[in-house]
């Protein structure tokens, strides 16, 4: 009796839920629902749901708002949006601050392989079936080198033995390292640069890599590059809209929207622009390889009046340059304290909080200070500056870079970057915007007349053969002054705000070496303001806490150049 009863109310239940929907989808937004048996809840969740797939995107965005905030849901209910709702809703939900994951299935099942090595095995195929002619250098030398080391691998596994021979992965470095992952890890970067060809994007799609990935990523969520890596695959891939119904098929969505809400600001930031990339709704712009967004990574109400762009320099990154000071426990007493407030990437949490309604962006693109640990030997003009600022204005452009006011924020050779791109981008019509929008540049530790890094390239035990980056930078180099003539003759006329930040402590190069890498001379642009600070080359753009003058002073400039649009 106590089984009948209880299947009778279950049935009960479900036919009023469906009945509910019924009524709900046959029916216009306007009307009115006083006639329902269902409960006030469960008219709220349908007509939401249903209000998500409006052809009226105000009310669309609206909605996925409501559904997102309502922290009242039962689990069936995030279980019934999860089921239900539709491509755009789901990655406007994974877009949407602290939402609840309930809403995401999880990454479909995936079938079980039964020989022994699936995973390199799987991975070298689909390196092999991608277009292997007519290919950018540094593709080529990826896959070529990643099918090369992952054969010579596998068979010394097989074999029982290692193999130390070829000249790619450093195996007596990383023994403590499971080989397979570091296999995986080589490949997934050669399926990176792939994956910036769109038409390789296609094949990987056809040939199952969106699967392979996944399958990748769930058996190696202890390995934080790798999973970087698949990520930023992923971003790539989102950048051709035929692809988005794959990608979130394969359960993507998801994942990013777990990895979203990671501490760790290098995950978050690449999975946020994933999704950026996914949400044709409310972002109008596609971000490249190498270009992230460090505000808003949500959705957000705020308008955005303006642009903030971050430019690394030599060996930096987009996310590690722009730390806080390292903490010196040994020093710092309340270092402990402090760790906890700890700010990974200090434009994404101080700056951010101070300015909410600027976008802030960060790009990022290999540099090295020596030939003979370039990660991929292409030839020299394509890491000469030249060659980058062309490369980085062109993804800039699609980023929506020159549509706002903008303000640019650089460091040591990033600055030279800056500096180029502004007098290319002045040479063509279609860039007019980015210079004719610059409000203020900001150049910490800018070598405008060189450096004499590239002086010392001999002595350094890693600097014996110098890059074309470093040979750039030496001390009166004819390009660097015909840049800097070019830049101030029509710097002036533009009236740039310049606030430009010198070293004055020496900086260790190695065991062997301490100097000036940019003396103070040498970061005189000779237009703006130049204030000395006592920091060295490395701690030039890493203030040591939020109240610090470095801070302070950028954040200062930053307000009173946008003065009009904040």
């Amino acid at each position: 009796g106590i089984t009948y009863q209880a299947r009778k109310e279950i049935h009960k239940a479900v036919r009023k839920i469906l009945e509910t929907e019924a009524k709900i989808f046959r029916r216009p937004f306007n009307e009115q629902f006083s006639t329902f048996d269902g409960e006030d809840h469960e008219c709220a969740l349908w007509l939401l749901l249903k209000r998500s797939q409006s052809k009226d995107k105000e009310v669309r965005l609206q909605a996925v708002q409501d559904l997102a905030n309502n922290s009242h849901w039962h689990d069936y209910q995030y279980g019934t949006v999860a089921q239900t709702c539709d491509q755009r809703t789901a990655i406007g939900l994974a877009r949407s601050k602290d939402v609840d994951l309930r809403f995401f299935l999880p990454p479909p099942p995936l079938p079980k392989i039964k020989n022994d090595y699936p995973i390199e095995d799987e991975l070298r195929l689909l390196l092999v079936s991608l277009p292997q002619t007519g290919l950018d250098p540094c593709v080529q030398y990826f896959t070529s080198l990643a099918l090369r080391e992952s054969s010579q691998t596998l068979a010394a596994q097989r074999g029982g033995l290692w193999c130390f021979g070829g000249n790619g992965l450093p195996y007596c470095e990383t023994l403590s390292k499971i080989p397979s992952e570091t296999v995986e890890l080589f490949c997934l970067q050669a399926l990176v640069q792939h994956s910036k060809v769109s038409s390789h994007c296609d094949k990987i799609e056809a040939k199952g890599g969106l699967q392979l990935l996944q399958r990748i990523y769930q058996l190696r969520k202890d390995s934080a590059k790798i999973q970087r890596n698949i990520i930023r695959i992923i971003g790539n891939m989102a950048l051709d809209e035929r692809l988005h119904s794959s990608i979130v098929r394969a359960g993507w969505v998801s994942v990013l929207a777990e990895v979203m809400k990671s501490p760790h600001v290098i995950q978050s930031s690449h999975a946020s622009r994933a999704l950026a990339n996914l949400d044709r709704d409310t972002v109008k712009e596609k971000y490249p390889d190498g270009v992230y967004v460090l505000h808003p990574q949500y959705r957000s109400s705020q308008p955005i009046r303006a642009d903030i762009l971050f430019v690394h320099g030599l060996l930096g990154a987009a996310f590690k340059t722009w730390r806080q000071q390292d903490i010196d426990r040994h020093l710092d007493k309340k270092a402990s304290q402090g760790e906890e407030d700890y700010s990974q990437c200090w434009p994404k949490t101080w700056l951010a909080s101070d300015c909410p309604a600027l976008r802030i962006v960060s790009v990022e693109y290999d540099t090295h200070l020596s030939d003979w640990k370039a990660k991929c030997p292409v030839e020299a003009h394509r890491k000469s500056i030249a060659y980058r600022s062309n490369e980085l204005l062109d993804k800039l452009k699609a980023a929506g870079i020159g549509d706002r006011p903008l303000v640019w924020v650089s460091h040591s050779m990033g600055g030279l970057l800056v500096k180029k791109m502004l007098v290319d981008a002045s040479k063509n019509p279609e860039m007019d915007k980015i210079v004719n929008n610059t409000r203020g540049i900001i150049f910490y530790s800018v070598p405008h007349h060189g450096s004499q890094l590239a002086e010392y390239s001999i002595n350094a035990r890693y600097l014996l053969f110098p890059s074309v980056e470093v040979k750039e930078l030496s001390k009166d180099s004819p390009a660097l002054k015909e840049l800097n003539d070019d830049f101030l003759s029509f710097a002036k006329d533009k009236k740039f705000s310049v606030l430009s930040f010198a070293e004055t402590l020496p900086t260790h190069i190695g065991s062997m070496i301490k100097l000036h890498v940019v003396p103070l001379e040498s970061a005189n642009l000779g237009i703006g303001d130049l204030i000395p600070v006592d920091v060295n080359h490395l701690n030039i753009c890493k203030p040591k806490k939020k109240d610090a003058f470095l801070y302070q002073r950028t954040l200062k400039f930053i307000q009173d150049v946008l003065a009009q649009e904040l």
